[in-house]
This record gives C-alpha cells, structure tokens and sequence, in this order.
C-alpha cells in the first residue's frame, strides 16, 4: 500500500506564473469573531458589541481584522508550506480595503511573487508570497504579503 502524506510545496515547486486558489472557503461567523476578539484581548466594541457597532459607519460588528489575517494566511499552508516550511520571516503591506461580516465567506488566493535560494542557509529558499482574500461576492476584504523560508528538495528528489 501506498502511504501519501500531505504536504506543501519544496522551494523548487513554487510557480512563479501560477495563482494557488485555497479552497474550501471559511465562512466567518459571529463566535469567530467573539471568540478570536476576546482570546486576543482586543476589547475593540466594533467587533464584540453589536448595539454599538449598530450606531456606527457599517451598522454592525466587523469581523476583526487580524481574525481574517490569520484566516487568510492559514488557508494557504495546507497547498503551500506544511511540512516544507521553516520559518515564517515577515508580512507587509497588509490591508483590509472593505469590511468582512459574519455570514460572509473568506476565499483566499496566493500569488508567489519572488524567490531565491537562501545565501546564508544551504538547502533553503526564501519565497514572496502576495496572499488576496476575497468575500463570496469576490471584493477584496484583505491583502498581505509574507515572505517564508522553506526547504529544498530533499537530495535525490529533484
């Protein structure tokens, strides 16, 4: 029998010329957002107080922000990193350029904009990754780029 371990992708497999769709989608909900907010400390009443956020531009919560971060980001390691990576070097250029609600659903895809092999770690490479969350309507809710190191082939894998 045939064991297959599911996996990411080893710093050679990485398509500059492709866009990796993460599916399925997550579709946020109300103790998501209750649940991350209050884990995380963040007494934000945008996110936990929904007769104040009633009163306010978008006339109700907001899923945080850093809830759909991590859920963007963590869609993405089944298909790109798990078990290839070794560190998680930086995010930049983060924006949340539209709200995203409970009841929506987060659609994550990921575009490798750069990589090179690692001048000071022999068997690694260093990976730009542009990740764009959208809703199920397809607005962009979130965008952010994180740079990874993860391993090479294996020797002999190539």
């Amino acid at each position: 029998m045939t064991e297959i371990v599911q996996r990411g992708l080893y710093y050679e497999e990485f398509d500059l010329d492709a866009t990796y769709l993460h599916r399925p989608g997550r579709t946020a909900t109300e103790a998501d957002n209750v649940l991350f907010t209050t884990l995380t400390m963040n007494t934000q009443a945008l996110h936990l107080d929904a007769a104040y956020a009633a009163t306010q531009e978008f006339g109700r919560p907001l899923m945080n922000s850093m809830w759909t971060l991590s859920t963007m980001v963590g869609s993405s390691v089944a298909q790109l990193t798990q078990g290839t990576l070794v560190a998680q070097l930086g995010l930049s250029d983060i924006r949340f350029p539209h709200p995203l609600f409970a009841g929506d659903t987060l659609y994550t895809e990921s575009t490798v904009t750069d990589k090179r092999l690692s001048s000071s770690r022999p068997g690694q490479g260093i990976c730009t990754i542009a990740h764009t969350g959208r809703s199920q309507d397809g607005i962009v809710v979130a965008t952010a780029v994180r740079t990874v190191l993860v391993h090479c082939l294996p020797e002999g894998d190539a």
